[in-house]
């Protein structure tokens, strides 16, 4: 397969902003990466210096505090037959310098804490001289800050602790014992490499550098409001439009600020590119819930973005081969299909509500049903079925309901809970796609209402989209099958990866920061466990 392109993942979850109605709605594979393209014979560039293995047990005697990572290092050294992995005939290589000063600025990961023994890191980079020759415990200490690094830049928090909270995308089985060899022939990955995390991760860096900036410089000043602040209007005078015009200059949503205080053309362009980016319907008009949102601390901003770049460590690598998949941003209410690496189709969705959260997790895309019936949960027969066939002998005729093997089902039609369509990817949760006749909720801002099954606002097209290239189902087939009383299940011919993501904040192809509403409060959560594992 090919490699899934950062162009395809930004387009993603910044239109999703990627950003993944009825009760029915409700692998752990191990991938490794390992060296890319070195030869298949190893080849150390230290190869006729081997160190004694039994002086490592007391390497961790002396730094108690890297036990964690002894059994990867005699993992790592076992592998290289004992050879020195930092070291060259010139000394200290170029890989261990570049490791070193990458976490000597570890915060621009946004990564708080530092290795526990940088002073004596310090002094084998601040006296190079006298580390010409291989030194065991510089040796060791190098290979305990890269695991280090790997730990807390490339992977992140356990993956017991992401379940915990609700994650359940396959998280990333990379070797970084294998990886090292790739480290140290091409030492220029540690500052970037999109095969291991994600893309929008280096993205997400860069936002954090000037939001960082500004907090720095004091940041933004709060927009003040008259007590009786109902909304602004273009063509409205006040000192709260001056104030927004200096807040959207500070994140670039206009270009200059001219301290006017009229609403003019310029701001006009500025509220409804920062509308657009916060996700907001694109119009005018300025309320309240827009200055509440633009006097959100550039404190918090940042907090968001550091945790937003937490779950892009976490993204497998699978997901970065694929060429075609159906990608789902929760707090942005979004989807898109993926095909060939382009954005092939776009529309609104509708997700969970709190108390029926749409559920983090992927899968594969199997068959479509056209016309479906709906089998109703027993919660629901009993709750409503049973009680309003007691008041009404009619009950299930004027609902279109029947009985099933002695459960109740609805019949296909235009009034069906699950609309005329609905895309299954198996899975645990019971989650699918599916049409809604409930139309309305699409145009809403927040769209959080379904009992965990995914919403389509556009099902007709998502099922054109999907099956454009089959011949055995033309269009005017597909509308035909959408509009029976008998339902209609079509496997298909490829299975399609569905993704449920979760990112509230996203930087698009453009570079522009896009923030989403964190509608299942999971930030702050994670934000947390961050600062507990700091």
């Amino acid at each position: 397969m090919k490699r899934l392109s950062f162009f395809v993942l930004s387009i993603v979850f910044g239109t999703l902003g990627l950003s993944f109605v009825s009760w029915s709605c409700n692998k752990k594979e191990t991938n490794t990466i390992v060296s890319r393209e070195l030869s298949s014979k190893k080849t150390y560039l230290y190869e006729d210096v081997p160190f004694d293995s039994t002086k490592v047990a007391s390497f961790f005697v002396k730094y108690p505090k890297l036990l964690t990572f002894q059994k990867s290092i005699v993992a790592l050294y076992k592998n290289r037959q004992y050879h020195y992995a930092w070291f060259d005939k010139k000394g200290v290589n170029e890989a261990a310098e570049m490791l070193y000063n990458k976490m000597s600025t570890v915060q621009e990961e946004g990564i708080q804490k530092n290795f526990p023994y940088k002073t004596d890191l310090d002094v084998i980079f601040q006296n190079s001289k006298t580390y010409l020759s291989p030194n065991l415990d510089a040796e060791l200490l190098l290979s305990s800050l890269y695991f280090f690094y790997a730990k807390n830049v490339l992977t992140g928090v356990d993956e017991e602790a992401t379940k915990k909270i609700g994650w359940y995308l396959p998280r990333k089985k990379l070797s970084y014992v294998s990886y090292l060899d790739s480290i140290i022939a091409k030492p220029e990955l540690l500052a970037k490499d999109d095969k291991v995390v994600l893309g929008q991760y280096y993205k997400l860096k860069e936002i954090l550098k000037k939001y960082r900036l500004s907090e720095q410089k004091g940041g933004w000043n709060p927009i003040r409001v008259a007590p009786d602040f109902k909304s602004i209007k273009p063509g409205d005078s006040s000192q709260t439009v001056s104030d927004i015009r200096t807040r959207l200059f500070a994140t670039n949503d206009i270009a200059s600020d001219n301290k006017s205080k009229v609403y003019d053309t310029d701001l006009v362009k500025g509220v409804v590119k920062y509308k657009k980016r916060n996700g907001f319907k694109e119009d005018e008009v300025i309320t309240q819930k827009h200055i509440d949102e633009m006097n959100v601390p550039v404190g918090e901003r940042i907090k968001t973005i550091i945790v937003n770049m937490e779950r892009c460590r976490w993204i497998s690598e699978e997901f970065l081969q694929d060429s075609e998949y159906i990608v789902v941003n929760i707090p942005s209410f979004k989807l898109t299909y993926v095909k060939n690496n382009r954005p092939e189709f776009k529309c609104n969705v509708v997700v969970g509500a709190m108390m029926t959260k749409t559920v983090i997790f992927s899968g594969k895309m199997s068959y479509i049903v056209f016309s479906p019936y709906w089998n109703l949960p027993t919660s629901i027969i009993n709750k409503d079925v049973k009680p309003g066939m007691k008041k009404n002998k009619n009950y299930l005729v004027q609902h279109n309901m029947e009985w099933n093997n002695g459960n109740v089902r609805q019949k296909p039609g235009p009034n069906n809970s699950l609309g005329r369509v609905k895309f299954i990817f198996p899975n645990s949760n019971n989650i699918y796609l599916h049409d809604t006749p409930s139309k309305s909720l699409f145009n809403e801002e927040s769209r959080a209402f379904s009992h965990g099954c995914i919403r389509v606002g556009k099902p007709k097209e998502l099922a054109y989209a999907i099956l454009k290239d089959d011949k055995n189902w033309p269009t005017d087939k597909i509308d035909a099958a959408m509009n029976k009383t008998v339902e209609t299940t079509y496997s298909l011919k490829r299975k399609i990866p569905v993704i449920i993501g979760y990112f509230t904040a996203w930087v698009d192809d453009e570079g522009t920061i896009n923030f989403y509403k964190d509608i299942y409060e999971r930030d702050n959560r994670l934000s947390s466990i961050l600062v507990e594992e700091e």
